[in-house]
């Protein structure tokens, strides 16, 4: 295994891009995925954008996403959404997935799968991925 972290093995910049185009592409074309791509906007571009960002910091590149947004907390900005295993899940396929059809490396593979699930699980706000049921009276918005 080389000393390399996951942003020089992704190629940088452009290579950390590709990933996070990847992802997002990937979210939205698979139905598997469809609870998460729900959580978003229909046009991706600025979500795309925010985990370019954020991954390029996190896999030990320039701290992008800090200096716009003066903070890497991650748990605020997901605290409206559901977000249980079955989520998590989803987003750790989507990554799987986005990792493989930019043809990452077996080596960067192994190395950010267990980050990537704690990064994952950190997200995480619910112990089920079941909604409640409302009472018959309520009616669900948005």
């Amino acid at each position: 295994m080389s000393a390399a972290n996951p942003y020089i093995l992704l190629g940088g910049e452009d290579g950390v891009r590709k990933l996070a185009n990847a992802f997002y592409d990937v979210m939205d074309e698979l139905p598997e995925a469809r609870t998460i791509r729900n959580m978003h906007k229909e046009n991706l571009d600025q979500v795309k954008e925010h985990l370019f960002m954020f991954l390029t910091g996190w896999f030990g590149g320039p701290p992008l996403y800090y200096e716009a947004k003066g903070t890497v907390c991650l748990t605020e900005p997901h605290r409206p959404y559901h977000i249980g295993p079955e989520e998590r899940d989803q987003w750790l396929m989507c990554m799987d997935k986005a990792l493989d059809r930019i043809g990452a490396s077996d080596e960067l593979k192994e190395m950010v799968r267990e980050p990537f699930f704690q990064l994952a699980d950190t997200v995480r706000n619910r112990d089920s991925s079941e909604r409640p049921k409302l009472p018959d009276n309520v009616i669900a918005v948005g």
